[in-house]
Protein backbone atom coordinates (compact mmCIF):
# COMPACT_ATOMS: atom_id res chain seq x y z
CA UNK A 1 0.00 0.00 0.00
CA UNK A 2 2.99 2.26 0.65
CA UNK A 3 4.44 1.45 -2.29
CA UNK A 4 1.48 2.35 -4.62
CA UNK A 5 0.83 5.77 -2.43
CA UNK A 6 4.63 6.98 -3.43
CA UNK A 7 3.78 5.73 -6.93
CA UNK A 8 1.04 7.76 -6.84
CA UNK A 9 2.61 10.75 -5.61
CA UNK A 10 5.58 10.60 -8.06
CA UNK A 11 3.50 10.10 -10.60
CA UNK A 12 1.19 13.33 -9.65
CA UNK A 13 4.46 15.55 -8.68
CA UNK A 14 5.50 14.27 -12.20
CA UNK A 15 2.26 15.86 -14.21
CA UNK A 16 2.39 19.00 -12.19
CA UNK A 17 5.96 19.99 -12.97
CA UNK A 18 5.87 18.60 -16.56
CA UNK A 19 2.47 20.94 -17.11
CA UNK A 20 4.37 23.83 -15.49
CA UNK A 21 7.05 23.00 -17.88
CA UNK A 22 4.93 22.99 -21.14
CA UNK A 23 2.88 26.00 -19.57
CA UNK A 24 6.14 27.70 -19.61
CA UNK A 25 7.63 26.77 -22.76
CA UNK A 26 5.69 29.41 -24.70
CA UNK A 27 7.46 31.17 -28.41
CA UNK A 28 9.00 34.41 -26.84
CA UNK A 29 8.46 37.55 -30.04
CA UNK A 30 10.20 40.56 -29.03
CA UNK A 31 8.18 43.64 -29.89
CA UNK A 32 10.29 46.86 -30.15
CA UNK A 33 8.14 50.15 -29.40
CA UNK A 34 8.96 53.69 -29.18
CA UNK A 35 6.33 53.74 -25.73
CA UNK A 36 7.64 56.93 -24.39
CA UNK A 37 9.36 60.18 -26.17
CA UNK A 38 8.43 61.37 -29.46
CA UNK A 39 7.18 57.83 -30.68
CA UNK A 40 5.04 57.23 -27.54
CA UNK A 41 1.58 57.35 -28.99
CA UNK A 42 2.47 55.34 -32.35
CA UNK A 43 4.11 52.94 -29.66
CA UNK A 44 2.15 52.58 -27.16
CA UNK A 45 -0.51 51.34 -30.23
CA UNK A 46 1.04 49.06 -31.44
CA UNK A 47 2.40 47.47 -28.24
CA UNK A 48 -1.62 47.08 -27.57
CA UNK A 49 -2.62 45.79 -30.95
CA UNK A 50 0.17 43.33 -30.98
CA UNK A 51 -0.84 42.17 -27.75
CA UNK A 52 -4.57 41.82 -28.86
CA UNK A 53 -3.19 39.72 -31.85
CA UNK A 54 -1.39 37.45 -29.87
CA UNK A 55 -4.30 37.21 -27.21
CA UNK A 56 -6.70 36.32 -30.00
CA UNK A 57 -4.29 33.52 -31.55
CA UNK A 58 -3.32 31.96 -27.51
CA UNK A 59 -7.21 31.49 -27.64
CA UNK A 60 -7.68 29.58 -30.87
CA UNK A 61 -4.76 27.18 -29.35
CA UNK A 62 -1.56 29.51 -30.43
CA UNK A 63 0.83 28.00 -33.04
CA UNK A 64 2.56 24.73 -32.86
CA UNK A 65 0.56 23.57 -29.93
CA UNK A 66 2.55 26.82 -28.14
CA UNK A 67 1.26 29.95 -26.80
CA UNK A 68 2.80 32.66 -27.67
CA UNK A 69 4.59 35.63 -25.39
CA UNK A 70 5.09 39.10 -26.25
CA UNK A 71 8.09 40.72 -24.87
CA UNK A 72 7.92 44.35 -25.38
CA UNK A 73 11.21 46.90 -24.92
CA UNK A 74 10.61 50.74 -24.75
CA UNK A 75 13.41 52.18 -27.51
CA UNK A 76 12.25 55.87 -26.05
CA UNK A 77 12.54 57.22 -29.58
CA UNK A 78 16.76 56.57 -29.43
CA UNK A 79 18.44 54.33 -31.75
CA UNK A 80 20.88 53.22 -28.91
CA UNK A 81 17.93 52.66 -26.80
CA UNK A 82 16.63 49.99 -29.58
CA UNK A 83 19.82 48.41 -30.30
CA UNK A 84 20.26 47.47 -26.44
CA UNK A 85 16.60 46.06 -26.26
CA UNK A 86 16.97 43.93 -29.70
CA UNK A 87 20.29 43.08 -27.56
CA UNK A 88 19.02 41.73 -24.72
CA UNK A 89 15.95 40.21 -26.66
CA UNK A 90 17.92 37.44 -28.75
CA UNK A 91 20.51 37.24 -25.71
CA UNK A 92 18.70 37.09 -22.65
CA UNK A 93 14.69 36.77 -23.56
CA UNK A 94 15.96 34.05 -26.50
CA UNK A 95 13.17 35.31 -28.78
CA UNK A 96 12.57 33.95 -32.40
CA UNK A 97 11.57 37.16 -33.89
CA UNK A 98 11.07 40.85 -33.43
CA UNK A 99 8.38 42.48 -34.55
CA UNK A 100 8.90 46.87 -35.06
CA UNK A 101 9.85 49.42 -34.78
CA UNK A 102 7.66 51.95 -37.01
CA UNK A 103 10.44 54.03 -37.37
CA UNK A 104 13.46 53.52 -40.41
CA UNK A 105 16.36 55.30 -38.26
CA UNK A 106 16.07 52.63 -35.66
CA UNK A 107 15.58 49.58 -37.78
CA UNK A 108 18.59 50.27 -39.69
CA UNK A 109 20.63 50.62 -36.46
CA UNK A 110 19.17 47.13 -35.04
CA UNK A 111 19.47 45.83 -38.61
CA UNK A 112 22.91 44.74 -37.82
CA UNK A 113 22.67 43.12 -34.68
CA UNK A 114 19.59 40.78 -36.02
CA UNK A 115 21.16 39.91 -38.99
CA UNK A 116 24.55 39.39 -37.19
CA UNK A 117 22.32 37.01 -34.68
CA UNK A 118 20.26 35.12 -36.85
CA UNK A 119 16.96 36.39 -35.67
CA UNK A 120 14.28 37.96 -37.98
CA UNK A 121 12.79 41.42 -37.50
CA UNK A 122 9.42 43.03 -39.25
CA UNK A 123 9.04 46.61 -39.38
CA UNK A 124 5.85 47.85 -39.37
CA UNK A 125 6.32 51.46 -40.75
CA UNK A 126 10.40 51.10 -41.30
CA UNK A 127 9.95 52.74 -45.42
CA UNK A 128 13.22 53.55 -46.11
CA UNK A 129 14.82 51.07 -48.41
CA UNK A 130 17.98 50.19 -46.79
CA UNK A 131 16.20 48.88 -43.80
CA UNK A 132 16.11 45.91 -45.57
CA UNK A 133 18.87 46.13 -48.75
CA UNK A 134 22.29 47.02 -47.49
CA UNK A 135 24.37 49.71 -49.53
CA UNK A 136 25.68 46.99 -51.42
CA UNK A 137 22.02 46.29 -52.79
CA UNK A 138 21.80 43.23 -51.10
CA UNK A 139 18.69 42.03 -49.86
CA UNK A 140 19.02 41.80 -45.73
CA UNK A 141 18.49 37.97 -44.76
CA UNK A 142 16.65 38.80 -41.71
CA UNK A 143 15.23 41.81 -41.67
CA UNK A 144 10.94 42.36 -43.22
CA UNK A 145 8.56 45.19 -43.51
CA UNK A 146 5.01 44.59 -43.51
CA UNK A 147 4.33 48.21 -45.53
CA UNK A 148 5.65 49.79 -48.76
CA UNK A 149 8.69 52.00 -49.40
CA UNK A 150 9.52 55.51 -49.55
CA UNK A 151 10.58 55.16 -53.52
CA UNK A 152 7.28 54.32 -54.03
CA UNK A 153 5.61 56.36 -51.17
CA UNK A 154 6.96 59.51 -53.01
CA UNK A 155 5.96 58.47 -56.65
CA UNK A 156 2.47 58.28 -55.18
CA UNK A 157 3.37 61.54 -53.15
CA UNK A 158 4.43 63.42 -56.20
CA UNK A 159 1.30 61.60 -58.30
CA UNK A 160 -1.15 63.08 -56.44
CA UNK A 161 0.03 66.90 -56.20
CA UNK A 162 0.96 67.01 -59.88
CA UNK A 163 -1.89 64.56 -61.50
CA UNK A 164 -5.07 65.53 -58.89
CA UNK A 165 -4.30 68.40 -56.64
CA UNK A 166 -2.45 70.03 -59.99
CA UNK A 167 0.14 71.90 -57.95
CA UNK A 168 3.13 72.29 -60.04
CA UNK A 169 5.20 74.21 -58.03
CA UNK A 170 6.28 72.78 -54.75
CA UNK A 171 8.45 73.52 -51.31
CA UNK A 172 9.89 70.97 -49.05
CA UNK A 173 10.69 71.64 -45.40
CA UNK A 174 12.20 68.47 -44.18
CA UNK A 175 14.22 66.68 -41.17
CA UNK A 176 18.20 66.70 -42.19
CA UNK A 177 18.78 64.25 -39.65
CA UNK A 178 15.88 61.32 -40.46
CA UNK A 179 16.62 58.97 -42.90
CA UNK A 180 12.77 58.80 -43.06
CA UNK A 181 12.86 62.24 -44.14
CA UNK A 182 15.78 62.24 -46.06
CA UNK A 183 14.62 59.65 -48.43
CA UNK A 184 11.07 60.08 -49.15
CA UNK A 185 12.16 63.64 -49.86
CA UNK A 186 15.03 62.81 -52.42
CA UNK A 187 11.91 59.97 -53.71
CA UNK A 188 9.50 62.92 -54.03
CA UNK A 189 11.86 65.01 -55.66
CA UNK A 190 13.20 62.46 -58.39
CA UNK A 191 9.25 61.81 -59.57
CA UNK A 192 7.87 64.92 -59.15
CA UNK A 193 10.13 66.96 -61.88
CA UNK A 194 9.30 63.85 -64.00
CA UNK A 195 5.71 64.54 -64.05
CA UNK A 196 6.85 68.43 -64.81
CA UNK A 197 6.66 69.77 -61.17
CA UNK A 198 9.20 72.12 -60.11
CA UNK A 199 10.85 72.36 -56.26
CA UNK A 200 11.14 76.28 -55.65
CA UNK A 201 11.93 75.96 -51.95
CA UNK A 202 14.11 73.01 -50.48
CA UNK A 203 14.69 74.06 -46.54
CA UNK A 204 15.96 71.58 -43.99
CA UNK A 205 15.74 71.52 -40.01
CA UNK A 206 17.00 68.84 -37.09
CA UNK A 207 14.48 67.07 -35.67
CA UNK A 208 14.18 66.43 -31.75
CA UNK A 209 15.83 69.93 -31.71
CA UNK A 210 14.25 72.51 -33.70
CA UNK A 211 10.82 73.67 -32.82
CA UNK A 212 10.79 77.52 -34.52
CA UNK A 213 10.40 76.81 -38.05
CA UNK A 214 9.79 80.66 -39.19
CA UNK A 215 13.21 81.21 -40.87
CA UNK A 216 12.31 78.44 -43.24
CA UNK A 217 8.60 79.32 -43.96
CA UNK A 218 9.38 82.26 -44.73
CA UNK A 219 11.06 81.83 -47.44
CA UNK A 220 9.21 79.02 -48.49
CA UNK A 221 6.47 81.90 -48.41
CA UNK A 222 8.93 84.27 -50.62
CA UNK A 223 9.17 81.60 -52.95
CA UNK A 224 5.70 81.39 -54.79
CA UNK A 225 5.08 77.80 -53.04
CA UNK A 226 1.46 76.16 -54.21
CA UNK A 227 2.12 73.01 -52.21
CA UNK A 228 4.30 72.48 -48.61
CA UNK A 229 5.80 68.36 -48.91
CA UNK A 230 6.29 67.76 -44.97
CA UNK A 231 8.30 64.37 -45.34
CA UNK A 232 8.35 63.86 -41.71
CA UNK A 233 7.09 62.27 -38.26
CA UNK A 234 4.18 63.36 -35.91
CA UNK A 235 5.23 66.72 -34.25
CA UNK A 236 7.58 67.60 -36.80
CA UNK A 237 4.63 67.88 -39.17
CA UNK A 238 2.47 69.74 -36.85
CA UNK A 239 4.65 72.37 -35.64
CA UNK A 240 5.28 73.82 -39.28
CA UNK A 241 1.68 73.52 -40.35
CA UNK A 242 0.62 75.86 -36.94
CA UNK A 243 3.36 78.27 -37.88
CA UNK A 244 2.87 78.65 -41.34
CA UNK A 245 -0.44 79.16 -40.67
CA UNK A 246 0.20 81.73 -38.12
CA UNK A 247 2.31 83.77 -40.86
CA UNK A 248 -0.09 84.04 -43.54
CA UNK A 249 0.54 81.43 -45.52
CA UNK A 250 -3.07 80.09 -46.19
CA UNK A 251 -3.54 79.51 -49.50
CA UNK A 252 -0.85 77.01 -49.23
CA UNK A 253 -1.21 72.88 -49.26
CA UNK A 254 0.34 70.60 -46.79
CA UNK A 255 1.14 66.98 -48.26
CA UNK A 256 3.34 64.35 -46.40
CA UNK A 257 3.55 60.63 -46.04
CA UNK A 258 2.46 57.85 -43.26
CA UNK A 259 4.36 59.93 -40.66
CA UNK A 260 1.25 61.63 -40.13
CA UNK A 261 -0.66 60.88 -35.99
CA UNK A 262 -4.22 61.53 -35.12
CA UNK A 263 -2.41 63.35 -32.11
CA UNK A 264 -0.76 66.21 -34.65
CA UNK A 265 -4.56 67.96 -33.43
CA UNK A 266 -3.55 68.48 -30.46
CA UNK A 267 -0.44 70.78 -31.44
CA UNK A 268 -1.59 72.49 -34.98
CA UNK A 269 -5.30 72.49 -34.61
CA UNK A 270 -7.66 74.03 -37.60
CA UNK A 271 -4.07 74.04 -39.37
CA UNK A 272 -4.74 70.25 -40.10
CA UNK A 273 -7.74 70.69 -41.89
CA UNK A 274 -7.63 70.03 -45.34
CA UNK A 275 -4.31 68.88 -45.29
CA UNK A 276 -3.52 65.27 -47.18
CA UNK A 277 -1.19 62.50 -46.40
CA UNK A 278 -0.19 59.16 -48.30
CA UNK A 279 -0.91 55.99 -46.07
CA UNK A 280 -1.19 52.51 -46.20
CA UNK A 281 -4.57 51.93 -45.37
CA UNK A 282 -7.90 54.15 -44.64
CA UNK A 283 -9.64 53.43 -40.77
CA UNK A 284 -13.10 52.97 -42.86
CA UNK A 285 -11.89 50.13 -44.51
CA UNK A 286 -15.07 47.93 -43.83
CA UNK A 287 -12.60 45.03 -43.33
CA UNK A 288 -10.67 46.66 -40.32
CA UNK A 289 -13.92 47.19 -38.48
CA UNK A 290 -13.19 43.58 -36.16
CA UNK A 291 -10.20 44.90 -35.44
CA UNK A 292 -11.16 48.41 -33.57
CA UNK A 293 -14.19 46.81 -32.16
CA UNK A 294 -11.77 44.03 -30.61
CA UNK A 295 -9.06 47.06 -29.37
CA UNK A 296 -12.00 49.70 -27.77
CA UNK A 297 -13.37 46.46 -26.13
CA UNK A 298 -9.94 45.22 -24.64
CA UNK A 299 -8.61 48.52 -24.14
CA UNK A 300 -11.78 50.80 -23.63
CA UNK A 301 -9.78 53.41 -25.96
CA UNK A 302 -10.01 54.11 -29.37
CA UNK A 303 -6.56 53.17 -31.59
CA UNK A 304 -6.59 56.66 -32.63
CA UNK A 305 -3.17 56.10 -34.48
CA UNK A 306 -4.77 53.12 -36.74
CA UNK A 307 -2.03 52.76 -39.04
CA UNK A 308 0.28 51.52 -36.40
CA UNK A 309 -2.23 49.41 -34.55
CA UNK A 310 -3.05 47.65 -37.94
CA UNK A 311 0.02 47.11 -39.66
CA UNK A 312 1.18 45.97 -35.95
CA UNK A 313 -1.93 43.27 -35.72
CA UNK A 314 -1.48 41.83 -39.03
CA UNK A 315 2.46 41.92 -38.50
CA UNK A 316 1.91 39.28 -35.81
CA UNK A 317 -0.61 37.33 -37.99
CA UNK A 318 1.99 37.20 -40.42
CA UNK A 319 4.73 36.20 -38.19
CA UNK A 320 2.43 33.25 -36.73
CA UNK A 321 1.67 32.29 -40.22
CA UNK A 322 5.16 31.97 -40.74
CA UNK A 323 6.07 29.89 -37.78
CA UNK A 324 2.99 27.52 -38.32
CA UNK A 325 5.04 27.22 -42.18
CA UNK A 326 8.20 26.96 -40.55
CA UNK A 327 6.93 23.67 -38.51
CA UNK A 328 9.42 24.92 -35.74
CA UNK A 329 10.26 28.39 -33.30
CA UNK A 330 13.38 28.58 -35.02
CA UNK A 331 14.40 31.88 -36.23
CA UNK A 332 16.21 30.96 -39.73
CA UNK A 333 13.46 28.58 -40.68
CA UNK A 334 10.91 31.43 -39.37
CA UNK A 335 12.52 33.85 -41.91
CA UNK A 336 12.57 31.66 -44.64
CA UNK A 337 9.34 31.22 -43.96
CA UNK A 338 8.42 35.22 -43.79
CA UNK A 339 10.89 35.34 -46.93
CA UNK A 340 8.23 32.84 -49.18
CA UNK A 341 5.09 34.33 -47.62
CA UNK A 342 2.40 34.37 -51.19
CA UNK A 343 -0.65 35.24 -51.38
CA UNK A 344 -1.29 35.84 -47.30
CA UNK A 345 -4.75 37.64 -46.62
CA UNK A 346 -4.45 39.67 -43.35
CA UNK A 347 -6.88 42.37 -41.82
CA UNK A 348 -5.57 44.99 -44.16
CA UNK A 349 -4.39 43.57 -47.29
CA UNK A 350 -3.08 40.25 -49.39
CA UNK A 351 0.58 40.05 -49.47
CA UNK A 352 2.93 38.70 -51.49
CA UNK A 353 6.74 39.32 -50.20
CA UNK A 354 9.67 40.13 -53.20
CA UNK A 355 12.43 38.15 -52.05
CA UNK A 356 14.35 40.35 -53.26
CA UNK A 357 13.64 43.26 -51.31
CA UNK A 358 11.42 41.78 -48.13
CA UNK A 359 9.11 44.27 -49.02
CA UNK A 360 5.23 43.51 -49.98
CA UNK A 361 4.87 43.67 -54.00
CA UNK A 362 2.22 45.93 -55.20
CA UNK A 363 0.27 47.34 -52.46
CA UNK A 364 -2.58 50.26 -53.17
CA UNK A 365 -1.90 53.67 -51.40
CA UNK A 366 -4.43 55.46 -49.76
CA UNK A 367 -4.71 59.38 -49.71
CA UNK A 368 -6.42 60.46 -46.36
CA UNK A 369 -7.72 64.30 -45.56
CA UNK A 370 -7.99 65.77 -42.24
CA UNK A 371 -11.09 67.27 -41.86
CA UNK A 372 -13.11 67.69 -38.55
CA UNK A 373 -10.47 66.73 -36.15
CA UNK A 374 -9.75 63.29 -37.62
CA UNK A 375 -8.31 62.24 -40.95
CA UNK A 376 -10.93 60.18 -43.50
CA UNK A 377 -10.14 58.32 -47.01
CA UNK A 378 -9.90 60.83 -50.11
CA UNK A 379 -9.12 58.50 -51.75
CA UNK A 380 -7.04 55.31 -52.94
CA UNK A 381 -3.79 55.57 -55.91
CA UNK A 382 -1.75 53.47 -57.88
CA UNK A 383 0.31 55.14 -60.40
Amino acid sequence: MARKWLLALLVACFTIVAGCAFAADTIKIGYLAGLTGDFAAFGQAERNAAQLAVDEINAKGGVLGRKLELVPYDFRSRAEDAVNAVRRMIEQDKVVAVVGANSSGINIATAPLVNRGGVPQIGTLSTNPAVTVDEQGKVRPFTFRICFTDPYQGKLIAYFVAKDLKKMKAAILYDVASDYAQGLRQFFVDNYTKYGGSIVADQGFRGGQDVDFRAQLTQIKASGAEVLILPNIGKDLALPMKQARELGMDQIVFVGGDGYGEFMWEIAGKAMENSYWINHLAPEDTALKPFFAAYRKKYNDECKEFANGVLAYDSMYWLADAVKRAGKADPKAIAKALETTRGLKLLHATITIDPATHTPLDKVGVVLVAKEGKSMLFKKIKP
